[in-house]
């Protein structure tokens, strides 16, 4: 399947009210180290939760941007490039940190972000945005990982593809970033039901409090 033509470049289409645009985020890297290997692409899927009752996910309010990477010494890493598939050429063809990033801002425009084990992301990108002398992202963070032991504790998992497979959820290429971000939209939007056992839907901040919650008891 053609994920270009399921999850388009942003291309400025109509958007939910600010505080009902949640973006659902994910990314890939050189490695695992966030203070050290370098981010590749940045991937984002809106949901709309104007109907707190009903939140839908806006394929036509995404981007991926793919980044350059600096130009390292020796061999490249081919286990990572098999890892999440973004090939050398395309890595040397894609944009360049500044310009890519800067395209980023202006699509997040302060949205609240959502993620699992979103800390690694954001650790990323807020880096890459302080090299190329661009602010980092404004909007808030929620980790759906806490988030979602808290709401199912009969879930033993702790992976992103655990809950996939608790919920049946197909991603369409794992560890490509837009077919990550939009299964993980997926995810929040089956953890929604279960709100209502905690009082109902919840604003963002809520449900960042909850998400602490479970973090601060481990």
């Amino acid at each position: 399947m053609d994920l270009t033509r399921l999850f388009p470049r942003w291309l400025g289409a109509r958007r939910a009210a600010p505080a009902r645009r949640w973006l659902v985020v994910d990314v890939e890297t050189t490695g695992l180290d966030p203070q050290a290997d370098e981010l590749l692409a940045i991937a984002a899927v809106a949901v709309d939760v104007s109907d707190p009752r009903r939140p839908a996910v806006l394929l036509h309010d995404s981007i991926e941007i793919l980044l350059r990477p600096a130009e390292r010494p020796g061999p490249p890493d081919r286990a990572n490039v098999l890892l999440h598939g973004i090939g050398i050429g395309v890595q040397r063809a894609a944009a360049e940190p500044a310009v890519g990033l800067a395209e980023w801002n202006r699509f997040v425009d302060g949205a609240p972000l959502a993620g699992f084990h979103v800390d690694f992301d954001r650790a990323v990108i807020e880096r890459a945005q302080r090299r190329a002398g661009l602010p980092t992202t404004a909007g808030p963070w929620l980790d759906l990982s806490p988030l979602a032991a808290v709401l199912h504790p009969e879930v033993s998992g702790h992976a992103l593809d655990d809950w996939l497979a608790h919920f049946g959820i197909r991603c369409l290429q794992r560890h490509r970033a837009a077919a990550d971000a939009l299964a993980t939209a997926e995810l929040l939007l089956r953890l929604w039901p279960a709100l209502a056992r905690q009082g109902g839907p919840m604003d963002f901040d809520q449900l960042c409090r909850l998400a602490a919650q479970r973090r601060w008891l481990g």
